[in-house]
């Protein structure tokens, strides 16, 4: 089987989404589980992992009842408060929603670098491994160090990196990246989606060659068993088609054994989420 395992669904709402800037106008728009069914089917993807957008209860419970209406949608990964006193009782509660494989903060957004190591936040990680859920890492290379004492301080607990960590591949930005990322994927319990590259590079006029020295470094740092692809469907969607970013990692792994190819498109998504 295999699985896109990042996109999401939205209503567009020009407050709720106010990250969506004049330059991303392409997806001012809804996007829900139909308009990307069409895209699976013609890249020959059978089913998703949705992940949140928006930080509110009211996201989790709307991409639940997606998948209620959707089957091909096997996973959720929700937003839930981390650092709500209340976390484990919430937790449980969400428990009883098999779809829901675990949850994710948009730690980029956040103004503190330190963000993940604040002690309420931590707190939240803790409980999530009780319940057997994942945690999705959205970081910017310079948060990567608090990324790292989270998952040096929760060895059990099962990590995925968002977008190979948003390093700023229009600037030529490798060095930093690749030294917290090197940190990172010494962990056993750390995988890496293969996803979101194509923001990060010059929309206009980015070229497979861009991409390359991330990808061959991220998958020789984390190996084919903890890479995964995923399209960030539909903010991929600013400048480019479905199949042209799926096309970066397919060129990429091209000459991939089979095997390795289904790792990277499903098997490793399907036994990190339990889809």
């Amino acid at each position: 089987m295999k699985i896109d395992s990042h996109q999401h669904f939205w209503h567009y709402c020009e407050i709720k989404h106010s990250w969506i800037n004049d330059q991303m106008s392409a997806i001012k728009k809804n996007f829900l589980p139909e308009d990307l069914k069409a895209e699976l089917n013609n890249k020959g993807i059978d089913g998703c992992v949705a992940v949140q957008a928006d930080q509110t209860k009211t996201e989790t419970e709307f991409l639940v009842a997606q998948s209620k209406k959707h089957d091909f949608i096997k996973g959720v990964v929700g937003w839930v408060d981390l650092r709500s006193k209340s976390i484990e009782k919430q937790l449980e509660q969400y428990s009883q929603e098999k779809i829901i494989k675990g949850f994710r903060h948009v730690v980029q957004d956040e103004p503190n670098v330190d963000f993940m190591m604040w002690p309420n936040f931590q707190n939240g990680i803790s409980k999530l491994e009780k319940f057997d859920y994942t945690y999705d890492i959205l970081i910017f290379p310079s948060q990567s160090h608090a990324a790292l004492y989270t998952v040096e301080k929760f060895p059990n607990q099962k990590f995925v990196i968002d977008h190979i960590a948003k390093p700023n591949i229009k600037e030529g930005q490798f060095d930093d990246w690749k030294k917290g990322m090197e940190a990172l994927a010494a962990h056993e319990n750390v995988s890496c989606k293969l996803s979101g590259m194509v923001t990060e590079a010059d929309w206009n006029n980015w070229k497979q060659e861009d991409f390359s020295p991330y990808l061959d470094a991220v998958i020789e740092m984390f190996g084919v068993d903890r890479v995964m692809y995923g399209s960030d469907w539909p903010v991929s969607l600013i400048e480019w088609t479905y199949g042209e970013v799926k096309g970066i990692v397919d060129t990429h792994v091209s000459h991939f054994s089979e095997s390795e190819k289904e790792k990277i498109y499903g098997k490793n998504a399907i036994e990190f989420y339990g889809l």
